[in-house]
């Protein structure tokens, strides 16, 4: 199946990216920064306070499984412009009811929603410059970095701020504020995707994914998914609670979204040159590094630091994983071993804020699991470093 790369890729590729803008950057990373106003208005445990990321997680893993058969069914093109627009609607629904019922049900749908969007997505950024192998990591890069990069930088910018002036009280509004804006992105990226249209892929053409010739990758994924969102989680609630600054958390915040945005160029390269398991473990010890460096360096030159060197890497997971995925596989299941790839960090990723809670809630410090998911963070990327190139596996007797 080959597909006619559109006459305006580059704007195509800012609309899929904008996507990843709402499902990503505003959907699971913005609850980050509310989360210190709604645990002290809400005055939840730590628990709690992880479990509506949990619950957002769990949306996910609903998510990338129903996206392993409607995508071959109802297409990428629709499938991910669907999943931004039903995604927005949650995250204006977020601000309008501050029951934890209510709260739950929309972070839940908005996980199955952006999954859907996000897998898709994956698979339509990977169909573009497929004549150019650097331009097309470029632009599996570009749509996991870019548009989730300035949802961050976006968020940063303006909620710790806002917070600061109106009060605890106020989150309800930033939930409203974050809606609006992602409708206001929603044309664009609806027109990126139907310019991009890739025909559906007939059950009888898959090829099967070969799990366990990727167990190296798959595990060192579900690394990723267990340690990287406690960082995102909890650094603004840890910031908080040792009395920093609104002024520096929104710095630290938009510093670590900008280095997202500039991620792609600098893994580039990297993701062009190797087809096995290197790139997702050099990421995911950059990603241990940036989670630790508050706990060891607990100054605002750290936690800068600490943005620098975890927004350089967090973002570019996934794209690994694409490339990785666009390199040692047929194109006609790409969409299938994309979405199986998500499964597994989805599931995962149900683990890492509920528990990162309870460690906070028997130790006392919230910091003991920044630690910990740096741990587990270096654990993957061991077993990501087994990971060899499909083509050369299939060449062994």
């Amino acid at each position: 199946m080959q597909i006619v790369t559109p006459s305006r890729p580059w704007l195509v590729l800012l609309g899929l990216a904008l996507g990843v803008c709402v499902t990503n950057g505003f959907a699971r990373f913005a609850y980050g920064l509310i989360l210190p106003a709604m645990k002290s208005s809400q005055n939840w445990t730590y628990a709690e306070a992880g479990w509506l990321n949990t619950a957002n997680a769990l949306g996910y893993v609903f998510g990338s499984l129903f996206t392993v058969a409607l995508i071959r069914h109802v297409g990428a093109s629709r499938l991910f412009s669907a999943g931004v627009v039903l995604t927005a609607i949650c995250l204006f629904a977020t601000g309008l009811n501050a029951s934890l019922f209510a709260q739950s049900l929309w972070r839940i749908l908005a996980g199955v929603f952006g999954a859907g969007s996000f897998v898709a997505g994956g698979a339509l950024a990977a169909a573009l410059f497929q004549d150019d192998p650097k331009r097309n990591a470029l632009s599996i890069a570009f749509y996991f970095g870019g548009g989730g990069g300035l949802g961050i930088v976006l968020c940063g910018a303006s909620l710790p701020l806002m917070l600061e002036w109106l009060g605890p009280e106020a989150w309800p509004w930033s939930w409203i504020g974050i809606g609006l804006v992602s409708f206001a992105i929603c044309p664009l990226s609806i027109w990126a995707g139907e310019a991009l249209r890739v025909p559906s892929t007939p059950t009888q053409t898959r090829h099967p994914v070969p799990i366990r010739k990727m167990l190296g990758e798959i595990c060192g994924y579900a690394g990723f998914g267990l340690g990287y969102i406690v960082y995102l989680t909890f650094l603004a609630l840890w910031m908080k609670e040792r009395d920093y600054s609104a002024t520096l958390i929104s710095g630290v915040w938009v510093l670590l979204g900008a280095c997202i945005t500039l991620s792609p160029f600098i893994w580039r390269s990297v993701f062009a040159r190797f087809a096995n398991g290197i790139p997702l473990a050099m990421i995911l010890v950059g990603i241990a590094a940036g989670s630790a460096l508050p706990i060891f360096v607990p100054t605002p030159a750290g936690l800068l630091a600490s943005a620098v060197v975890f927004g350089l890497s967090v973002f570019m997971a996934p794209g690994a994983i694409t490339n990785f995925t666009r390199q040692n596989m047929p194109q006609e299941s790409w969409g299938a071993t994309i979405s199986m790839f998500t499964v597994v960090f989805a599931v995962s990723q149900t683990v890492g804020p509920i528990g990162a809670g309870l460690i906070g809630d028997r130790t006392g410090d919230i910091g003991d699991s920044l630690l910990a998911a740096s741990a587990l963070l270096i654990l993957g990327a061991a077993l990501a470093l087994t990971q060899k190139p499909l083509a050369r596996d299939e060449d062994q007797p």
